[in-house]
């Protein structure tokens, strides 16, 4: 076989390859072999038509779009990695000579991977984080876990929903006069000012009592997840069935020993300040992490391909019904509930898709200008470390990534978060202005 490639556009180029007709005549005896299974001849058991009678019968043209679906995918795959290019869509295939004793020529168009400029990636400036815990952080910490632990208590019948209570309401929802769906409830807990609802809405229940009902006038955000709802005006009819204040346990030594392992506040506060410190340290990293992959990514010029956009909008898709399917929902669920679909979705993250694309060519670029590399026994350390969450060995979870194609795929993210590390470790670190 040969193969060539030539450039014709940025990213876009042609492969011209050549398969010897040896090979095609093989091609030729599969695709018979698979269409004889098929047809009917008299005299013959399918299946046991002589070669010549079936090609006197239907010609041995009746086998050339078998015979290219088997030779041109496997010619392409070969000339791909002969020639060293890296494809980011399907090719554009163009048959331009093919037939019983002769050479398959044909062309394909192809969109690759782009070349990536970079720009200054050494010595980038990142702004340090202070991770010290002040009192302060303590103390909001201590009161949220204050208000998890509060005890519900009901209210007299006279008194008025205050802000900070647990109202439960049935209301329903109309839109010019007409209910609309999912806008129905019989008996929702609600805690008034936590923000749960449309803008306006909790602050108009604070002062109603049992048993009370009320019209509850509201705007939908321009922003709303619901299409149909966006900046819609809604009129909520609603009935406030019950209401519980919260009590507010004392934070004291008591306390400690009911939220956690400790016997003394003092004691608790210190591991408090200690799992604060953790958290902070661990989101100052993923910050500086993400600004250096950030500015290493806005110095370096690239012309990105639309299909390798489009691709990881597609991705991003597969991963976010993933996470609904572990909510206990659907994709068609969620499109129902939003009147969104599958179009709209990919859209609102094109700009997230594009910089994803971005910042993994550019991470790659650094990795390669670099020479940084990821080991067989990085890889397997890797795999040894991800066994357990899959209730797997690394033998089997090795297994598994080679037969679905992933295990490449797990070397690349490890190549570059060996490029991130590079960043970081020759990055310029400043103090935060005061």
């Amino acid at each position: 076989m040969k193969a060539s490639w030539e450039k014709i556009e940025k990213n876009v180029g042609v492969l011209d390859i050549e398969v010897d007709a040896d090979r095609v005549a093989t091609a030729l005896d599969k695709a018979f072999k698979k269409v004889v299974q098929k047809v009917n001849v008299p005299g013959f058991r399918k299946g046991k038509v002589p070669r010549q009678i079936f090609e006197a019968k239907f010609g041995v043209e009746s086998l050339y779009q078998d015979a290219l679906d088997i030779i041109i995918p496997e010619a392409y795959l070969e000339a791909v990695k002969e020639t060293e290019i890296e494809p980011v869509d399907r090719p554009e295939v163009d048959v331009e000579q093919f037939g019983k004793g002769k050479t398959l020529k044909f062309k394909a168009k192809v969109t690759v991977k782009p070349e990536v400029e970079l720009g200054e990636y050494k010595g980038i400036e990142v702004t340090e984080q202070d991770t010290n815990v002040t009192a302060e952080e303590i103390d909001a910490e201590l009161k949220r876990l204050q208000e998890r632990h509060a005890e519900l208590i009901p209210v007299e019948d006279d008194e008025a929903a205050q802000n900070g209570d647990v109202v439960s309401i049935g209301f329903e929802g109309f839109i010019d006069g007409e209910p609309f769906e999912g806008g129905k409830a019989e008996k929702y807990s609600l805690e008034l000012g936590s923000g749960s609802f449309i803008p306006g809405f909790e602050d108009q229940l604070i002062g109603m009592k049992k048993g009370e009902e009320k019209d509850v006038n509201v705007t939908f955000p321009e922003d709303y997840h619901a299409e149909q709802l966006k900046g819609k005006a809604a009129l909520f009819k609603v009935k406030l069935h019950d209401i519980k204040r919260k009590n507010l346990p004392a934070i004291d030594d008591e306390f400690a020993m009911d939220v956690s392992e400790f016997e003394t506040l003092d004691e608790f506060k210190k591991d408090l300040e200690k799992k604060l410190k953790e958290r902070k340290e661990a989101e100052a990293k993923r910050k500086l992490e993400n600004e250096v992959v950030e500015k290493a990514s806005a110095a370096a010029t690239i012309e990105i391909p639309p299909v390798m956009i489009d691709n990881e909008a597609e991705q991003m898709l597969r991963e976010y019904e993933n996470r609904l399917r572990l909510q206990g929902m659907s994709l068609d669920m969620y499109y129902q509930f939003t009147g969104q679909n599958a179009d709209a979705l990919k859209a609102g993250w094109r700009e997230d898709a594009e910089k994803r694309v971005r910042n993994n060519l550019v991470l790659e670029a650094i990795a390669k200008a670099e020479n940084l590399s990821v080991s067989n026994e990085e890889l397997r350390a890797e795999l040894e470390q991800m066994a357990p969450a899959y209730n797997r060995t690394a033998d089997e979870l090795e297994r598994i990534l080679t037969a679905n194609g992933n295990l490449e795929s797990l070397r690349d993210d490890l190549l570059a978060r060996k490029a991130i590390q590079f960043l970081v470790e020759h990055c310029k670190k400043v103090a935060p202005v005061a």
